[in-house]
């Protein structure tokens, strides 16, 4: 049996299993019809008016041998390509559309030279594959491609989860080996201007549509190279989107407009994955065209949509150890550049203390997220940031500080239905003695359950406490609806 033949085997495109259709009985099995080293062991059909064939659930040897002779094929000739292309490969120099043209080139006469017999279709597939596996992404490249899979998280090279709806799953989907793994990590990071090594081995990245990465190789690795990628949409998450989803509720909408007009500081706190930097995206779409904005980050991941933005990144030690220029160093720098608005895609380190300044010192309206797993602990966690700057700050000194800058603190969880809600929006007042006094104008409201699928059916719901803030709403002339805030809200307090 040819190799074609074996191929249409491993596919499933030619019948192992024959149905014939007679008279008085629809589901006669013709066993003689086929042939015996394609039968495999056959789910119990049960008869009905529509009937499909048996499922058969066990490849057959030579099914199986067809799939290790297009896997070994398509090995010899990755290897034969990468060793034709040597450094072309990453020549940053060359076009994207002048180095896949040359890819193609090569791959057929790679595969011309190896002799072996195949069709149209096959030929194509396995050039398709391959060029993949050069200049894509490898097997996960379908996942990329794939909307409604948002994380791809490869443990090692034989082992790939993906995130659909907010549910991680175990796909089939492996990389050949540790080095084919590997391959595709060093392609995605010097694409960037980064490297990964083993003086070096672990770095954050994105690739060409914002997609956020991770990577990280042996000796931190124990078990090999491990790879997280979270992707990005094409189109970024508007307002009116996340009130779809239910992540906002219009109420909240429109305080949070009110909020960034008024130039209020706001801190988006949440764990990791909750989506924070969606929602920081969000809520940039309230800043007025005018102002001139200024977006600080580890890797480039905010999708403003205003015209007047000035995007900066930081930059890791180079081989010999210099050259880095840290979150910190850039906000510095982002005060002499005559911001409106000071963007920072996170705060995780002494840079806290720079950030807390410039809002402190005229820069109002600046927005940046935190990890956190409430609005309590964000204050906490700005707290210890601080004491990371490595000054030498008394603790309600420090306080005193958060308390002044930062007005305003939205909360963003991810439940265990999946989906991603924010549970808080809480004022932050002052300080009472030692103490940052923080008032909720918002709480989602876990009593109302969940549903026969496990989605809770809460929403989003005021106090009834109407903010400080307010007042500062009414001296700039911008309105917001009376109701929002719930019953109280007319009276005051």
């Amino acid at each position: 049996m040819n190799l074609s033949r074996r191929l249409e085997k491993a596919r499933g495109t030619e019948p192992s299993l024959a149905v014939v259709e007679e008279k008085h009985d629809p589901f006669v099995l013709a066993k003689d019809v086929a042939e015996p080293a394609t039968l495999g062991r056959i789910h119990d059909v049960k008869t009905a008016e529509t009937a499909q064939a048996a499922e058969v659930i066990e490849l057959s040897p030579t099914a199986a041998a067809a799939s290790g002779a297009l896997s070994a094929l398509k090995e010899r000739a990755s290897a034969a390509l990468y060793e034709r292309l040597g450094a072309r490969i990453t020549d940053s120099s060359l076009e994207e559309s002048e180095l896949h043209q040359f890819v193609k080139d090569e791959l057929k006469v790679v595969v011309d030279e190896e002799q072996v017999p195949l069709s149209s279709s096959e030929r194509q597939r396995l050039i398709r594959e391959i060029i993949d596996d050069v200049l894509g992404h490898g097997p996960i490249q379908r996942f990329l491609d794939d909307p409604s899979v948002t994380e791809v998280m490869v443990n090692r090279f034989d082992q790939v989860y993906v995130e659909r709806a907010g549910k991680l799953m175990l796909t089939d989907t492996k990389f050949a080996s540790d080095d084919a793994l590997r391959r595709v990590i060093e392609r995605i990071v010097s694409k960037v201007g980064r490297r990964i090594d083993e003086s070096s081995p672990l770095v954050d990245a994105r690739l060409a549509d914002g997609s956020r990465v991770n990577a990280i190789i042996p000796p931190l690795a124990v078990n090999g190279p491990a790879l997280t990628i979270r992707k990005f949409g094409g189109d970024a998450l508007t307002v009116q989107k996340l009130i779809a989803f239910g992540s906002l509720s219009p109420e909240m909408a429109e305080l949070l407009q009110a909020c960034v007009l008024a130039r209020m500081n706001i801190i988006v706190s949440g764990g990791t994955g909750t989506g924070k930097t969606t929602l920081l995206n969000a809520l940039s779409s309230f800043i007025p065209p005018s102002d001139r904005i200024v977006t600080i980050e580890d890797a480039v991941e905010l999708q403003l949509q205003q015209d007047h933005v000035v995007r900066l990144e930081s930059r890791p030690a180079n081989i010999e150890g210099k050259g880095e220029i840290a979150i910190r160093d850039l906000v510095r720098n982002s005060l002499r550049m005559r911001p409106d608005r000071i963007v920072v895609g996170e705060v995780r380190g002494g840079e806290c203390l720079d950030m807390l300044q410039a809002m402190n010192t005229g820069h109002d309206g600046s927005l940046s997220t935190v990890h956190a797993n409430s609005p309590r602990d964000a204050i906490a966690r700005l707290e210890t940031l601080v004491l990371m700057a490595g000054m030498d700050l008394p603790l309600r000194a420090v306080r005193e500080q958060v308390a002044s800058a930062v007005n305003l603190i939205v909360h963003i969880s991810r439940l265990r239905d999946g989906t991603r809600r924010v549970t808080h929006i809480t004022e932050v007042q002052g300080m009472e003695g030692d103490i940052v006094t923080l008032q909720d104008a918002f709480i989602f409201d876990f009593a109302a359950g969940v549903d026969a699928n496990g989605r809770f059916l809460g929403k989003p719901v005021p106090t009834g406490v109407r903010p400080r803030f307010t007042d500062r709403f009414a001296d700039l002339g911008i309105r917001v609806s009376p109701h929002i805030f719930g019953a109280e809200m007319g009276r005051g307090r």
